[in-house]
């Protein structure tokens, strides 16, 4: 045999395997069929193919069935594919490296054990490298599929902080391509989510810094994966709390909370303040001097959010509240409509501060602090009574009397008393 016919025989195999991998992409759709046939031993076999096509297509395919469910990810693993993959990733051809990543994400994503298959066939340390790539949609991938294994457990985030991927993972926050800065932020929330050791890891690489700035030039669902990211280093410690606050990451926040549409981004951001601002006066007055703890009541109050955004605005409030020795922003508060239990949180909390705080016990007078309070405590049937007695105990009677709502009415009374029994001494 001539070597034409050699090469004809080698282009016709070739092409009839292309053809197959075709066919099998396009049964993909239905992706249980594709394993029902027991077409996925054939497509493992052709991630050994010489030709790159035929590899990008297996990729594609496999990736697209084991994306579907922990099931069909499983079956995927079974057969074998996950050390392939990570031979694909290896390659020299951009688009094979790229599909292959992004199967590897999606069987990562679905449950802890099929993270660890990935994570035990090498995928981290040939990932971690290619995340300085300059291609997006490489970029794209490799970072969503660390962010995939990342997610599940301690032990991964330590398997991805360990191929060095930080401060890499955060020059990419600043890369043109939208969709690689949100992967990268999501690798930056995954690894913190864990524990405080993480966080500090994230913080001492200039995370946070990297975070703020990554907040305040981002919009939508691109700007979630750092308003969590901040929130949960801010959660751990008032230490890593305060390296957010140092960082100004409550601008971009408190901005985030007040320009955002969707109600999920508002309820993420108003969780991540809640994180900053309860742990100690410091940190709770940090979050009140930016003015937004009236923003937050009127998400509470409004009747189009969400119950989810209801409920984190209400938490954010008692969490900040409970640590708030700012007078100004406590008395902001009580002239404000707010549901009767965080109002009474608001009053016992004015309460403890004005038993410490001589000035602040006039300032709350002048404001008319105290007249609203005693207002509060005559509603019928409030639950409020008891706090407002609490701080009428840091004020004279006489005070106490002359601000509450009746005493107007008792004056002219009195008078009324005094000008008829003057009219009865005069007739006699």
């Amino acid at each position: 045999m001539g070597t034409r016919a050699v090469l004809q025989v080698f282009e016709r195999y070739q092409k009839e395997r292309v053809a197959f991998v075709s066919a099998i992409a396009e049964l993909s759709k239905s992706p249980q069929a594709v394993v029902d046939c027991g077409a996925l031993e054939g497509l493992v076999t052709c991630l050994e193919e010489f030709d790159p096509a035929v590899k990008e297509a297996a990729c594609y395919t496999l990736g697209y069935v084991a994306g579907h469910s922990p099931e069909l990810a499983q079956q995927v693993v079974d057969a074998g594919a996950v050390v392939l993959l990570v031979l694909c990733v290896q390659e020299p051809e951009l688009s094979l490296k790229r599909v292959a990543a992004s199967a590897l994400s999606d069987i990562a994503k679905h449950t802890p054990e099929l993270a660890q298959a990935v994570v035990d066939a090498g995928a981290v340390a040939y990932l971690a490298p290619l995340i300085l790539k300059q291609e997006p949609k490489l970029k794209r991938q490799v970072c969503c599929a660390l962010a995939q294994i990342a997610k599940h457990s301690v032990d991964m985030a330590e398997v991805v902080v360990e191929a060095e991927v930080f401060p890499k993972i955060l020059t990419c926050l600043k890369f043109p391509d939208e969709l690689v800065r949100k992967h990268a932020a999501t690798v930056v929330r995954e690894v913190a989510k864990h524990t405080p050791e993480l966080a500090q890891l994230v913080v001492g690489a200039g995370g946070v810094g990297a975070l703020v700035d990554y907040v305040g030039s981002t919009k939508g669902n691109t700007r979630l994966p750092g308003i969590m990211a901040l929130g949960y280093i801010a959660a751990f410690t008032e230490t890593l709390a305060l390296s957010v606050i140092a960082e100004k990451g409550l601008v971009p926040l408190v901005a985030a909370l007040s320009e955002e549409a969707e109600d999920h981004m508002k309820s993420a951001t108003a969780w991540a303040l809640g994180q900053l601002g309860r742990h100690t006066p410091d940190h709770a007055k940090a979050v009140a001097d930016t003015g937004v703890l009236p923003l937050l009541v009127t998400l509470e109050n409004d009747t189009h959010s969400t119950e989810d955004l209801k409920g984190k605005c209400r938490k954010a409030l008692k969490a900040i509240v409970a640590k708030l020795t700012f007078m100004p922003a406590l008395d902001a508060l009580v002239h404000r409509q707010l549901p009767e239990s965080i109002m009474k949180m608001v009053l016992e909390q004015v309460g403890k501060v004005l038993a410490n705080d001589p000035s602040g016990r006039a300032q709350f007078v002048h404001s008319g602090g105290l007249a609203a309070v005693q207002q509060m405590g005559e509603a019928p049937g409030t639950a409020l009574r008891e706090a407002v007695e609490i701080i009428n105990s840091n004020y004279p009677e006489e005070i106490v009397h002359y601000y509450s709502p009746g005493y107007s009415q008792q004056l002219l009374q009195k008078l009324d008393a005094m000008s008829s029994g003057s009219s009865a001494v005069a007739v006699n």
